[in-house]
């Protein structure tokens, strides 16, 4: 079964202050194994269903090399990661990782990390956005796995 995991915290808890914009913002560490046979890249979405405008989106990489299984904390925000793949704009209109920064006393939201095993890379240069790295996977996605976070700033 496709797994996503991260040592810095559990599926369902709060992401450590680290990883987010109350804290040095950096990527958090993951860790991933047993993607489907056939698997020639990988696809990272990371996401806030829960944003006051709509689901906003924190991280968005593409065309991971099939052997990376996993990475270390503070992925930089270059449009091409010396680990491989390509990172898309997100929400802050930043290439690379943007931490959970909800807005103070909004409760606690939920950020999804959801990673993708596709049949081919999407081909897609540096910069691409969600919506155009979603339309570029389909008919390719052969499994997925998702990790769930949460934080609140009080």
């Amino acid at each position: 079964m496709f797994r996503l995991s991260s040592p810095a915290f559990s599926d369902g808890e709060f992401i450590p202050v680290r990883h987010t914009c109350d804290g040095p913002d950096l990527s958090p560490p993951l860790e991933w194994s047993d993607p489907p046979a056939g698997t020639r890249a990988f696809v990272l979405i990371c996401d806030d269903p829960d944003a006051p405008r709509g689901t906003w989106v924190h991280w968005v990489w593409y065309d991971i090399p099939p052997e990376v299984t996993s990475t270390p904390e503070g992925i930089p925000p270059d449009p091409e990661p010396a680990i491989g793949g390509k990172q898309g704009v997100n929400d802050f209109r930043r290439y690379g990782y943007g931490g959970p920064c909800p807005p103070r006393g909004h409760g606690p939201h939920r950020y999804f990390f959801r990673l993708y095993a596709l049949d081919e890379p999407t081909g897609l240069p540096p910069g691409a956005t969600r919506d155009q790295v979603e339309v570029a996977m389909q008919g390719h996605v052969l499994a997925s796995a998702r990790l769930t976070g949460r934080y609140e700033r009080r």
